[in-house]
Formats: C-alpha cells, sequence, structure tokens
C-alpha cells in the first residue's frame, strides 16, 4: 500500500486523475461548443505544454540535479524556463489539462483547472519550496523575489 500512494503523490498522477474527471464529463454531458477552434486550441496547449515540460525536465537532467518533487534538488535552477515561472512544469501539466478540455469540448470541466493549481500547491509546491528555502536560504528568498510561483 506504501508503494501505491509513493505512486500517487507524484504530479503525473494528478494530472491524470483531473483529465479522467473531464474525459469523463465529456462522454456523460456532450457539447458541440468549440468546434475546430477548440481542436487547435487545445492541440496547440498540449503540444505547449509537452514542449516546455520536456524542456524543463532537458534543464534540470543538464544540471545534474533532481526534479523529483520529494528530492531536495542539488542545484537552484533559475535560468532557462526558470527565469519566468519557478514551475513550468506544473504550468505545463495546466495547460495540457486546459488542451485536453478544449478538444473533448468538456467546457463545464473548465473549473478543474483551477482546482487542479490549488492541489498542485498544496501538495507539491508548498512543500518543494520549504525544502528548497531551507537548502538554499538567501538565494531562494531572491529567486522567488523576482519570479512568480506560476508566471
Amino acid at each position: 500500500m506504501k508503494r501505491i500512494l509513493h505512486y500517487v503523490e507524484l504530479p503525473p498522477v494528478w494530472l491524470a486523475l483531473f483529465a479522467a474527471l473531464a474525459w469523463l464529463q465529456a462522454r456523460l454531458f456532450p457539447m458541440d461548443a468549440t468546434g475546430r477552434a477548440g481542436d487547435l486550441i487545445g492541440t496547440g496547449l498540449v503540444a505547449a505544454g509537452l514542449a516546455v515540460s520536456g524542456w524543463a525536465a532537458l534543464h534540470f537532467l543538464l544540471e545534474r540535479t533532481s526534479l523529483i518533487p520529494r528530492e531536495r534538488p542539488d542545484k537552484l535552477v533559475t535560468t532557462g524556463l526558470f527565469r519566468v515561472s519557478r514551475n513550468p512544469i506544473y504550468l505545463a501539466d495546466t495547460a495540457i489539462l486546459l488542451g485536453l478540455i478544449l478538444i473533448w469540448d468538456a467546457l463545464p470541466s473548465l473549473i478543474l483547472v483551477p482546482l487542479f493549481m490549488k492541489v498542485i500547491e498544496a501538495r507539491f509546491i508548498r512543500r518543494e519550496e520549504a525544502l528548497i528555502r531551507a537548502h538554499f536560504g538567501p538565494a531562494f528568498d531572491a529567486y522567488c523575489e523576482r519570479v512568480r510561483r506560476w508566471l
């Protein structure tokens, strides 16, 4: 059971859960509101989210530091996408969720987007920030003053 909970506490699992809720809503209460525009915008958001997530993850790898939420990073990454957002991967996950909602025409599920952001902030970001602040201290505080949490 502990091993299962270990995997549940990963952000992609939460993204999959929220996406599944949107998909289910779209199947139970189908709509045809966004049409081709929703498909195009949604696909663009999903593609952008995947690209940003991959780019940010690559940046962690190149810096030789952990991108696992529970692990303390060896380096404070403040370059690349991290000059614009302290959490570009979570921002990318949010874009993916929004894109899927548009593709599936699951407009009532738009409420899931801010809810997803709040869950991610509560379950991951706040703990990560405390861990990073404890390790990097004033350097992290200075970074937080320059760069917003989301965008």
